[in-house]
Order: C-alpha cells, then structure tokens, then sequence
C-alpha cells in the first residue's frame, strides 16, 4: 500500500517518528508553491531560507534512504497549490492512504481537513512532535479562568515541565520570573558578540523563484545567506548563543542600539519555528548553562520565559480564538501604513532604524517590534490588520500561529485585553532611556509639542486622552492618567492638536 505523507515547509523535524525507519511504500513529498509565497508580501530572505531548508531537509531524507517527491517553485508540473499538486500525485502515483502532520497555521488546518473529507481516501493527520503543549491545553487551562494572562500558564509549564524547579516545588531562586532585573540599556559593553552564523551563497536559487514570478521585499542577501538551513547549523548556533550571548541576554534583552542590531539574542526563532530545534532542547541548552555557573539565573529565566512561557502560551491562544481572532479591532483603528514601511525612509530614527533593519535583515527583536514599531502603530491609529500581514511578511520567524497574538493582541491591544494586561504604549522617554537611537534624530525626545518634537510625545498623550473612557480605570495606566488629568487644558488642547497634525501627515514624519 502506497502512502503519500506531506511535509510542509515548517515541518522540517528530522527526528520525527516518521522517520525513524525506512519504509518504501511511504512517498514523502515536498512543494514549494505560489499559494504559500503569495498569501501575502513576504521578506525576501524568508522565502529563500524556507525554500532552502526545504531542499536541504530533502536531501537528507533522500540520503537515509527515503522515497522523496520534491516540487521546485519552477517546475513545469508545479501546479502551485497545495490541493491540486495533492490531486495530480495521488493520480499519478497511485496513492491509497494520505498522511499529512498537525499544521500549525488554522488556514492550512482547514484547507487540508476539508481536503481530506473529500479525498476519498484514508486519511491521518498525525501530531508535529514539536510543542510542548497541545493546540487546546491553554484553552481548557484558562477555562475556568476570568483572564488569559501568560504568567498563571507559564507557571503550570514550569512545573509539568520540571524546567527551573527545585525539589520542593518551589521556583529555583525563590522567585517565578526576574523581568524586573532585564531592562537595562547597553552602554557598548560587553561587545556583541562576533557574528558565527554560516553564510550561503543561493544565488541560483533566488534567480529561480523570482524568474517564477514570486514577489517580495526586503533584502535577499542570497549570496550571504545566514539563517541555519538543516539541524546541524541550527545546534552550532544555539551553542554560540549560550556560550557567548546568553549570559548577557538577560540585562539588555529589551536595549535597542544603532551599532548592534543582534546585540545579545539568539536569532534562535527561525531554526524553531520551522522545526530545526525543539523548544525541549533550546530551554534545557539553556538551563545547563545555569546549573553549570556559566550564565545568571536572571538571564536564563528570562530566556526559557520566552519559549516555554510566551511561545506555548500564544500559540494557545491562537488555537482557542481562530478564526475570529484575526478580524480584532478594538479600538476601530483603520489608517493605511505609511510607505515608509517597506522603505525605512522615515525622520524618525527610532523607527528608521528598526524598519531598515527589518527590511535589510528579516529580523528584529522583540522590543523593536512591540514598543517601537507597534507602539507607534497603535498610537497613529494604524490598521491593525494591514499592520499583521505586514508583520507576517518581513519577519523571517512570523508564522501566523505565533505573529498573529503577538500583533493584535500583545503590540495592538486589538482582542480588548484578553492577551495583554494594557496598551503597550509609551512616549519618547520610554526609547530614549532604552537605546541611543535618539541621539541622531532629527526630533527632541524631551519636547511634546513644537516642530521637532518626537511625535510619539503628542502621540502618545492624545491616544490616552482619545481612550480615557475605556482605558482610565487600568491599575496599570493609573500614572499615566494621573499626569493626563493635571495637565493644564491649553497643553492638552495643543497637544490633540498636534497629534492631529501628526496622523494627518504620517508619510511626511
């Protein structure tokens, strides 16, 4: 009996049980297709290092000895869609069950169940073998819950997960989370450590998929390509990471700096997201560091926080609240993003820094993107949809199982709170105080009105007052709203003023 199992371009585990013997009646098959490239804008760096780990994970398929069918983006055949590729090979190779992996997108989910009740065929859709918890454990979690906050969650992991624990049950330190102690800026030293990511010349592939029409943007870099393709170049970079970065990451995890754009993070979320890694092996690379007295338990804690706690948990949010999570828009934002975000060419530096890294890149870290560029959106009454598939798009690590929570939820306070406790919004002191990118701007940091004030000060002050009604009785906004109600009403005037002006404007800024 001939079974066809499907491999999508993020299933790339090569320790599966699928693969744990060879079976010859079993075709693996590979595609890379339009339907996937062009549901929305994507990087150019993400097409070409998805595609590349593709054929790379096919070759070590092949050589264990597996049957493999692999569909390039230019071959004849390629009908460019999922099903209709499905279809023709189930024809052609005379297919009597098909087996696919747990996707982890909710439109892939729906377009290969509806494919399969119509196949006619026998049909399994198998487990990923990748996460730590099941689509549906924060759901039935947080059921009983009033609020879906991550911290409750992450504690439950770290105790199902025995990652950081002490004998007692107790959290290793006395304490659950050191966020507090991680918030400081870089002074420009310790140095950034030396790039050791491998590069990789695919020029020749890159020519392929644009000579098939894909469209893109960003930087290709398909002469230096640096993101790891295989497991192999994923390991020696997770090993880089917590030998040289990870005793650093915890201190200046949220700095930002115009002279170091990795700074101190791993660039680990491409390697999990297409499965590369496990996230068991990245928090337990992590933990050993600990216990060997190499990296600080701030650090460490902080780091594993962001896989086992933030990575497990919006995933689980996602699978509870897809699809109509996706369509969240509380505050009715609905203004087109500006053109700058696909070229950078904005005053602002903050914001040309980020987004030309972006877009040079395919990478941005967590601050970046939260408290600059959707702190900004959010304050500019940006759309939160338009600014989704933008985010889908130029990140190299955005799927939409994981960007789409943090998008709308996290950065856009879309979904009305259910994610994040409040808006994370701030005006200029909150960037100045965490990076140097104000030291060039053509804008004053330290004025609220006035030509060349930082616009996020207006901003910022004019988005409180505009949401007063629904946003003034957050404990976490208390401050904030204590300042907004003694300031003199001709500053608050003049400040709605310029906020106007402000959103009127956006190209210019």
């Amino acid at each position: 009996m001939t079974r066809l199992r499907l491999l999508l371009g993020d299933q790339l585990n090569i320790r599966h049980s699928w693969f744990a013997s060879v079976d010859q009646d079993v075709l693996y098959v590979l595609m890379e297709v339009r339907q996937e490239t062009d549901y929305v804008l994507h990087h150019a760096q993400k097409i070409l290092a998805i595609f590349a780990a593709m054929r790379d994970f096919a070759r070590q398929l092949a050589a264990c000895g597996h049957r493999v069918c692999y569909l390039a983006i230019d071959d004849p055949e390629n009908l460019q869609s999922l099903p209709a590729n499905l279809d023709r090979l189930i024809g052609q190779r005379r297919i009597e069950t098909f087996e696919y992996q747990a996707p982890d997108e909710w439109r892939l989910d729906r377009q290969l169940d509806d494919y399969a009740q119509g196949l006619g065929l026998p049909v399994r859709m198998v487990d990923s073998e990748h996460f730590l918890t099941r689509r549906d454990e924060a759901a039935t979690f947080f059921a009983t819950r009033s609020r879906w906050t991550m911290e409750p969650f992450y504690r439950h992991l770290r105790g199902a997960q025995d990652v950081l624990m002490e004998a007692s049950g107790r959290p290793t330190g006395g304490r659950w989370n050191f966020d507090a102690e991680n918030r400081k800026r870089w002074p420009g030293h310790p140095a950034e450590p030396p790039e050791l990511r491998m590069s990789h010349d695919h020029r020749e592939l890159w020519a392929s998929i644009t000579a098939a029409g894909v469209r893109s943007f960003g930087t290709p870099h398909a002469h230096d390509l640096r993101w790891p393709l295989n497991r192999d170049e994923a390991l020696q970079q997770l090993d880089a990471f917590v030998q040289h970065a990870l005793p650093h990451f915890g201190d200046y995890q949220d700095a930002m700096s115009a002279d170091a754009s990795r700074l101190f993070h791993s660039l680990l979320s491409f390697a999990l997201n297409v499965k590369l890694l496990s996230p068991r092996e990245v928090i337990d690379r992590a933990q050993a560091r600990w216990q060997a007295g190499d990296a600080p338990l701030a650090a460490v804690e902080g780091f594993i926080r962001q896989i086992l706690g933030w990575r497990e948990y919006v995933r689980g949010v996602y699978w509870a609240r897809m699809p109509g999570y996706a369509g969240s828009n509380h505050f009715g934002h609905g203004r087109a993003l500006p053109a700058w975000f696909w070229t950078g060419a904005t005053s602002m530096n903050c914001l040309h820094q980020a987004i030309s890294q972006s877009l040079e890149q395919a990478h941005a870290h967590h601050i970046q993107r939260l408290m600059l560029i959707g702190n900004f959106a959010l304050l500019a009454g940006l759309d939160p949809q338009a600014l989704h598939r933008w985010y889908l798009g130029i990140y190299i690590d955005a799927f939409e199982w994981v960007e789409l929570p943090n998008t709308l939820g996290m950065s856009q306070f879309a979904d009305g709170g259910l994610l994040a406790t409040k808006p994370y919004v701030s005006a200029a002191a909150y960037i100045h105080r965490m990076s140097d990118y104000c030291t060039d701007c053509r804008y004053r940091h330290n004025q609220r009105s006035g030509e060349l004030a930082c616009p996020f000060n207006a901003l910022y002050w004019d988005f409180l007052a505009r949401e007063q009604a629904r946003l003034a009785r957050n404990p976490r906004l208390a401050m904030p709203y204590r300042l907004l109600e003694r300031m003199p009403a001709a500053e608050r005037s003049a400040l709605h003023e310029q906020a106007q002006s402000l959103r009127q404007n956006l190209e210019t800024l």
